[in-house]
C-alpha cells in the first residue's frame, strides 16, 4: 500500500507540472541568489527537473525497500524476519513523506515561477527559504516519530560505530535521535517564521550539527556502560 502510494506521489508531482507548464510563457525564472533576485531565466520545460528528482529518488527508496523485503522473506529467523519487516515499512513511510514534501515544494515553485515571468518580476514572489524551512521542519517531525521503530541496520537510523554495537545501543541511540529529530524540526519551522530566510538556513545547518554532535556523544556513552557491562 505505502509503495503504491509513494509512486502515486510522484506521478500527481509530474501530473501537475505537466498541467502548469501549458498555461506558463516559454521563458520563466529558474535560478536567485542569495537576495531573492532571479539571475537566470530558462525554458518552462526545465520545471519538469525537479519532478525528475522525486522519480530517481522513488527508485532509490524502491530499492532499498526490495532489500528489505527480500531479507525478510529469504530469512527463517523470527528475529530477523521482524527486523527486516520493521524497516522496510520505516523507509516506506520515510519514502511518502519526503515525496510528500517534495511535491508540495514544487507547486511553490511553479506558482512563483509563473507569477514572476507574468509579471517580467526581477525578485522572487516569495520567500521559498520559508517554504523549505517549514516544509523540512515538518519532515523532521514526521521522522523523528517513526524513528524509534526501526531496528538494527546499516541503512537508516541513527547509525555511529558505537550505536551499532548492540541492539541496547542502537535503541537508546535512536530514541535520542528521534526526540531530536523532533525538537529540530519544530526549532526549523518556528525559526521560518521569526527570521530571514537566509538566516534561517544558517541556523537551521546550525540545528543539525548540535544534534548529530549530541547523538554522537550520547552513543557513545552508552556504548561505553555496554562495555561496562561485559566486563564486570
Amino acid at each position: 500500500m505505502m509503495k503504491k502510494l509513494m509512486w502515486l506521489v510522484v506521478v500527481i508531482s509530474v501530473v501537475i507540472t505537466a498541467f502548469a507548464v501549458q498555461f506558463m510563457p516559454d521563458m520563466v525564472p529558474m535560478h536567485y541568489n542569495m537576495e531573492g533576485e532571479i539571475d537566470r531565466w530558462g525554458s518552462k520545460y526545465e520545471e519538469f527537473i525537479f519532478p525528475a528528482i522525486i522519480v530517481g529518488m522513488s527508485f532509490f527508496w524502491q530499492v532499498f525497500v526490495g532489500y528489505f523485503e527480500k531479507k525478510a522473506h529469504k530469512t527463517d529467523n523470527d528475529k530477523e524476519r521482524a527486523e527486516a519487516e520493521s524497516n522496510g515499512k520505516v523507509i516506506k513511510i520515510t519514502a511518502v513523506a519526503t515525496n510528500i514534501m517534495f511535491t508540495i515544494m514544487q507547486c511553490f515553485f511553479l506558482y512563483g515561477s509563473f507569477v514572476e515571468a507574468e509579471s517580467n518580476a526581477t525578485h522572487a514572489a516569495m520567500d521559498i527559504g520559508k517554504v523549505s524551512g517549514v516544509l523540512l521542519g515538518l519532515l523532521f517531525i514526521v521522522l523523528g516519530n517513526f524513528m524509534p521503530k526501526a531496528r538494527r541496520n546499516s541503512a537508516l537510523g541513527v547509525r555511529t560505530t558505537w550505536s551499532m554495537y548492540n541492539d541496547v545501543t542502537w535503541m537508546k541511540g535512536n530514541r535520542l535521535g528521534a526526540v531530536l529529530f523532533v525538537v529540530v524540526g519544530v526549532l526549523d519551522i518556528v525559526t521560518a517564521f521569526l527570521v530571514e530566510s537566509n538566516m534561517a538556513t544558517v541556523l537551521m545547518l546550525v540545528y543539525l550539527v548540535i544534534m548529530a554532535v549530541g547523538i554522537t556523544v550520547y552513543s557513545y556513552k552508552v556504548y561505553k556502560a555496554e562495555i561496562s557491562k561485559t566486563n564486570i
